[in-house]
């Protein structure tokens, strides 16, 4: 059977005033973009307002071929994350985000999909339950804080199939154990990245680790996207972990060869 994913929950603008440009973002945005240019077929459950870049952001993932029949468009402001030149968030506008809420039949398209992204920050993590129990294999970018007590992981991660997350200290005992302990609350595999010190994955058995792939870097958003991406596409190919990390850094290190997270920078308005 064909794999179909959905990208669910968070999305936004990330607009860098000193640069004049911005783009349509989002992890599950960026991390659908990269799969549906490696062949998956991706929809973006998610949504935006009536200005510009609502409008944009439609443009950028019908250009892209994903179904954005549940992009929801709805009366207001898109989110807009303000930068400065790389990823440093300075100022989150909510919009339209604000009171983003999954309808019935939202629930039931997502559930129709092979797998579905989301992140902490998605307002739908109480349809995570739902969703394992009706078949959808769940990936989750938990970022740095998966060991934050205010976000309660710990009661997310049974319902999370593939877990990604990163981590800025050393590769030392307490990530390999982190990510360990991760996994025996049920998901199936568990990936670290660590930026410039590469990657592990902990699949029950077996610690898995890969360094990284040197390049030229322009701008870092989207390279942890770009990462899930293109780790899971291999896995979905039946190829092995060390070829999955090493494609997985591969796309991590193009996507920081560029503006945008994936390469779709607009002039501001």
């Amino acid at each position: 059977m064909e794999k179909t994913v959905a990208a669910v929950g968070f999305c936004c603008a990330d607009v860098y005033e000193k640069l004049n440009k911005f783009y349509p973002t989002g992890n599950g945005v960026d991390w659908g973009v990269h799969l549906a240019r490696m062949g998956v077929p991706v929809s973006v459950v998610s949504v935006v307002g009536t200005d510009s870049y609502g409008e944009k952001m439609k443009e950028a993932l019908a250009a892209e071929h994903i179904d954005i029949s549940h992009l929801r468009t709805e009366e207001g402001d898109t989110c807009k994350m303000k930068n400065g030149t790389d990823r440093v968030h300075l100022e989150e506008i909510e919009g339209v985000m604000k009171n983003y809420a999954l309808t019935e039949e939202e629930f039931n398209f997502v559930a129709r999909h092979s797998m579905l992204h989301t992140d902490l920050f998605g307002k739908v993590l109480d349809k995570l339950p739902a969703w394992k129990e009706k078949g959808v294999e769940v990936v989750m970018d938990f970022s740095v804080f998966s060991e934050d007590p205010e976000y309660e992981c710990e009661k997310l991660f049974p319902y999370v199939d593939y877990v990604f997350l990163s981590y800025d200290g050393k590769k030392d005992d307490h990530i390999k154990e982190w990510v360990k302990k991760i996994h025996s609350y049920g998901p199936k595999l568990v990936t670290a990245t660590m930026g410039e010190l590469g990657s592990i994955c902990y699949d029950g058995t077996t610690l898995h680790e890969f360094g990284i792939v040197p390049t030229r870097v322009v701008n870092t958003v989207g390279a942890g996207d770009s990462f899930i991406a293109g780790f899971l596409t291999r896995r979905i190919l039946g190829d092995g972990m060390e070829d999955a990390l090493r494609f997985a850094a591969t796309a991590a290190a193009n996507t920081c060869k560029f503006h945008g997270g994936f390469g779709y920078p607009h002039p501001l308005d």
